[in-house]
Protein backbone atom coordinates (compact mmCIF):
# COMPACT_ATOMS: atom_id res chain seq x y z
CA UNK A 1 0.00 0.00 0.00
CA UNK A 2 1.29 3.34 -1.11
CA UNK A 3 0.34 6.00 1.67
CA UNK A 4 -1.10 9.33 0.39
CA UNK A 5 1.04 12.22 0.37
CA UNK A 6 0.67 15.01 3.12
CA UNK A 7 1.36 18.59 2.39
CA UNK A 8 1.07 20.99 4.75
CA UNK A 9 1.56 25.21 4.91
CA UNK A 10 2.36 27.36 7.03
CA UNK A 11 0.84 30.77 6.83
CA UNK A 12 1.69 32.39 10.19
CA UNK A 13 -1.43 31.81 12.12
CA UNK A 14 -0.29 28.51 13.83
CA UNK A 15 -1.97 28.67 17.98
CA UNK A 16 1.73 27.74 18.89
CA UNK A 17 4.05 29.39 16.64
CA UNK A 18 2.18 31.60 14.16
CA UNK A 19 3.55 35.16 14.68
CA UNK A 20 0.40 36.61 12.67
CA UNK A 21 -1.63 34.69 15.88
CA UNK A 22 -2.60 37.41 18.81
CA UNK A 23 -4.26 34.72 20.60
CA UNK A 24 -1.61 31.92 20.03
CA UNK A 25 1.53 31.10 22.01
CA UNK A 26 3.83 32.90 19.33
CA UNK A 27 6.71 30.25 20.83
CA UNK A 28 10.07 30.80 18.65
CA UNK A 29 12.15 27.82 18.96
CA UNK A 30 15.79 27.57 18.05
CA UNK A 31 17.74 24.39 17.41
CA UNK A 32 20.70 23.61 20.09
CA UNK A 33 23.13 21.15 21.25
CA UNK A 34 20.12 19.86 23.89
CA UNK A 35 17.20 20.09 20.92
CA UNK A 36 14.96 22.73 19.60
CA UNK A 37 14.46 25.16 22.67
CA UNK A 38 11.71 28.03 23.29
CA UNK A 39 11.37 30.11 26.71
CA UNK A 40 8.10 31.19 27.22
CA UNK A 41 6.04 32.97 30.36
CA UNK A 42 2.44 31.73 30.95
CA UNK A 43 -0.19 34.45 30.51
CA UNK A 44 -2.94 34.93 33.12
CA UNK A 45 -5.43 34.58 30.06
CA UNK A 46 -4.71 30.65 30.10
CA UNK A 47 -5.96 30.25 34.18
CA UNK A 48 -8.08 27.04 34.85
CA UNK A 49 -8.13 26.48 38.65
CA UNK A 50 -7.13 29.77 40.48
CA UNK A 51 -3.05 30.30 39.76
CA UNK A 52 -2.46 27.94 37.07
CA UNK A 53 -2.79 27.26 33.58
CA UNK A 54 -5.26 24.93 32.16
CA UNK A 55 -3.28 21.48 31.05
CA UNK A 56 -4.59 22.00 27.30
CA UNK A 57 -1.87 24.74 27.17
CA UNK A 58 1.20 23.06 28.16
CA UNK A 59 -0.04 19.89 25.34
CA UNK A 60 0.56 22.07 22.88
CA UNK A 61 3.67 23.73 24.30
CA UNK A 62 4.65 19.54 23.93
CA UNK A 63 3.47 19.47 20.69
CA UNK A 64 5.41 22.60 19.36
CA UNK A 65 8.71 21.48 20.75
CA UNK A 66 8.58 18.07 19.57
CA UNK A 67 7.21 19.87 15.63
CA UNK A 68 9.96 21.96 15.91
CA UNK A 69 13.13 19.61 17.03
CA UNK A 70 11.74 17.22 13.78
CA UNK A 71 11.55 20.38 11.51
CA UNK A 72 15.17 21.53 12.82
CA UNK A 73 16.43 17.90 12.18
CA UNK A 74 15.43 18.01 8.63
CA UNK A 75 12.33 15.52 9.03
CA UNK A 76 9.14 18.23 9.11
CA UNK A 77 6.05 16.27 10.21
CA UNK A 78 2.27 16.16 11.59
CA UNK A 79 1.74 15.20 15.19
CA UNK A 80 0.32 11.31 14.98
CA UNK A 81 0.32 10.88 18.79
CA UNK A 82 1.58 12.68 21.50
CA UNK A 83 1.25 11.20 25.01
CA UNK A 84 1.72 13.53 27.40
CA UNK A 85 2.85 12.98 31.00
CA UNK A 86 1.77 16.39 33.69
CA UNK A 87 4.23 16.11 36.73
CA UNK A 88 2.98 19.34 38.41
CA UNK A 89 0.78 22.07 37.84
CA UNK A 90 1.94 24.84 35.52
CA UNK A 91 1.56 28.37 36.99
CA UNK A 92 -0.04 31.67 35.81
CA UNK A 93 3.21 33.94 35.00
CA UNK A 94 5.53 31.19 35.22
CA UNK A 95 8.76 31.23 33.41
CA UNK A 96 9.29 28.19 31.67
CA UNK A 97 11.69 26.03 29.15
CA UNK A 98 10.49 23.72 26.25
CA UNK A 99 12.49 21.10 24.99
CA UNK A 100 11.85 19.14 21.98
CA UNK A 101 14.23 16.49 20.58
CA UNK A 102 14.64 13.97 17.85
CA UNK A 103 15.06 10.08 19.31
CA UNK A 104 14.87 8.08 15.87
CA UNK A 105 13.63 8.93 12.43
CA UNK A 106 12.50 5.63 10.60
CA UNK A 107 11.26 5.61 6.93
CA UNK A 108 8.10 8.25 7.33
CA UNK A 109 7.78 8.57 11.22
CA UNK A 110 9.64 10.21 13.60
CA UNK A 111 10.11 9.51 17.03
CA UNK A 112 10.76 12.54 19.30
CA UNK A 113 10.59 13.42 23.09
CA UNK A 114 9.84 17.10 24.69
CA UNK A 115 9.84 18.38 28.44
CA UNK A 116 8.72 21.96 29.89
CA UNK A 117 11.28 22.85 32.70
CA UNK A 118 10.53 26.22 35.57
CA UNK A 119 13.31 28.94 35.19
CA UNK A 120 11.94 29.93 38.45
CA UNK A 121 13.25 26.80 40.35
CA UNK A 122 13.76 24.00 37.33
CA UNK A 123 11.24 21.88 38.14
CA UNK A 124 9.79 19.53 35.89
CA UNK A 125 6.06 20.58 35.40
CA UNK A 126 5.92 17.93 32.18
CA UNK A 127 7.42 15.70 29.79
CA UNK A 128 6.04 13.37 26.56
CA UNK A 129 6.91 11.35 23.81
CA UNK A 130 5.58 11.84 19.75
CA UNK A 131 5.51 10.05 16.76
CA UNK A 132 5.37 12.41 14.00
CA UNK A 133 4.58 11.26 10.17
CA UNK A 134 6.95 12.95 7.51
CA UNK A 135 4.88 15.73 5.23
CA UNK A 136 5.86 18.25 2.20
CA UNK A 137 5.66 21.48 3.33
CA UNK A 138 5.18 25.13 1.98
CA UNK A 139 6.45 28.24 3.75
CA UNK A 140 4.77 31.33 2.75
CA UNK A 141 8.03 33.43 1.16
CA UNK A 142 7.22 36.41 4.11
CA UNK A 143 7.15 33.89 6.91
CA UNK A 144 10.55 32.22 5.53
CA UNK A 145 12.64 33.41 8.71
CA UNK A 146 10.07 31.66 10.72
CA UNK A 147 10.79 28.20 9.72
CA UNK A 148 13.19 28.72 7.07
CA UNK A 149 13.29 27.72 3.48
CA UNK A 150 10.00 25.14 2.66
CA UNK A 151 11.24 21.37 2.10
Amino acid sequence: MIEPTVEVRFDGHCFGCGPLNDEGLQLKFVPGPDGSVAEFVVPDRFQSWSGMAHGGITSPLLDEAVGWAAWHAGHPGVTGRLQVSFRRPLKLGESVRVVGKVENVRRSLVYTSAYVDSLDDGSRIADATATLVEVKTQVDAELGGAHGPAR
